[in-house]
């Protein structure tokens, strides 16, 4: 392709290692042969975290809109566009409300132009789903916000590293109203989203995924639970019979300790922490938070905002850095399946009698 890739990116909680991380990625030159970066945000609040990190050198070009970054080959800075007029007391490791809109004004013109196509994707830094709740914002994260944003009926979480691959049947919900949450259909719409990303977005020509069952022991054949058999299992016989290669309920704790999740190439977890935690604890320095079933990429590092190292440039950028290539690799895989479907392979009269 003749033009770069834009790669939009929202810089998170002020107060967070957002920035730290986006700067350390930046720093690195080799990046802008990839990719065109553009950070929506503001010189000032960069230049504070530029000096924390010790990269002066890195200096960001101010536009005001996405077209007049260039993907020049002797261009080696990344780009700024300014979100705010005015100062904003940077606290890093302070948990302040005070500054959570400016998480909002970043992530807000970001989508604008992410869905205007004056970006080819999004990667958001780490947010405070606390203090960015306002009037224009009212969800648990990202996630549900971006799906609202993109018009979407159903999104999937989806953690990706390259050895595993973890979705969720629910997300930012209370522990306490899990169960009530789960239903064959939606298990069967988040298996369906996962199975239509590995393929067009991983080119996974037919991918193996894994269920877990909800209680301990996948319920043990309801002592511990019915929901796996009134529920999970009749969702995944339905997924099959729409050739969905889904398999199980597996038990959590003795399917990702005993290395079973190596043998499928995605794993739907029925909840938050049964899937997150032993991804983080798998692939925490290479993992990536993807948002599957958007009609747009977006992409994240993941981990939080970290305010205990905040300020101190101790944050790692390995995960944000992996969140910017692997946008890169799912816009690039996008175009060309849908450039593959514009022109496909017709087999001729002559091809057929020579078969």
């Amino acid at each position: 392709m003749s033009e770069k890739i834009k790669i939009g990116i929202s810089i998170g909680d002020v107060n967070g290692i957002g920035l730290e991380i986006i700067i350390k990625t930046l720093a690195d030159f080799r990046i802008y042969d990839y990719c065109t970066p553009i950070v929506y945000g503001h010189t000032k609040v960069a230049s504070f975290y530029r000096r924390t990190t010790n990269i002066e050198e890195l200096n960001f070009a101010v536009i005001n809109h996405p077209s007049e970054a260039t993907g020049k080959k002797d261009h080696r800075k990344p780009h700024m566009i300014n979100c705010w007029e005015e100062d904003v007391k940077i606290e890093p490791g302070v948990v302040n409300a005070a500054v959570g809109k400016y998480s909002f004004l970043s992530l807000e013109k970001a989508t604008n132009d992410l869905l205007n196509g004056d970006i080819d994707a999004l990667v958001t830094a780490p947010i405070n789903k606390d203090t960015i709740q306002s009037e224009e914002f009212k969800f648990p994260g990202h996630t549900e916000y971006l799906q609202e944003r993109g018009g979407a009926e159903e999104s999937l979480m989806f953690l990706v590293s390259d050895t595993l691959r973890v979705g969720v049947v629910t997300g930012h919900i209370p522990v306490a109203k899990i169960a009530e949450s789960i239903t064959g259909e939606k298990i069967l719409a988040k298996l369906k989203l996962m199975d239509q990303s590995l393929r067009n977005d991983f080119w996974i020509r037919k991918p193996r995924i894994a269920v877990l069952g909800l209680n301990p022991h996948a319920g043990d054949n309801g002592l511990i639970g019915d929901e796996e058999q009134n529920v999970i299992i009749p969702a995944i016989e339905e997924a099959r019979n729409a050739n969905i290669l889904a398999f199980g309920p597996y038990s959590a704790d003795g399917f990702f300790a005993n290395g079973s999740y190596l043998q499928f190439d995605a794993v739907l977890a029925m909840y938050h922490d049964q899937g997150l935690i032993p991804f983080k604890q798998i692939a925490f320095e290479s993992g990536v938070n993807f948002t599957a079933g958007l009609n747009f990429v977006r992409t994240s590092p993941d981990h939080g905002t970290a305010y205990d190292i905040a300020g101190q440039n101790k944050a790692s950028e390995v995960s944000f850095r992996e969140a910017i290539f692997t946008a890169l690799h799912i816009v690039k895989h996008r175009r060309e399946t849908l450039e593959l479907m514009e022109n496909p392979l017709t087999i001729t009269k002559l091809s057929r009698d020579r078969d």
